[in-house]
């Protein structure tokens, strides 16, 4: 009786670490999904990096109408 026990207590563990291990998969690959959409996926451009990049020229046209004594 103790071994049918112990062998029911193996099993229940082993389940149970793969549900665990499965958890971490999905939790792992749904977080890496996130930083790629936060990122943005190579060759493609998102709205985000669209509104930096203007920003980024509006700033630099700034600075250029500075340095050449321009009032904006």
């Amino acid at each position: 009786m103790p071994l049918l026990t112990a062998a029911i207590l193996a099993a229940a563990a082993l389940v149970g670490l793969a549900i665990l291990a499965r958890t971490a998969l999905t939790a792992w690959n749904g977080w890496l999904d996130l930083q790629r959409a936060r990122i943005g996926e190579p060759g493609t451009v998102s709205a985000l990096g669209m509104i930096d990049l203007s920003d980024i020229k509006e700033r630099l046209r700034k600075l250029e109408a500075i340095a050449a004594g321009v009032d904006l």
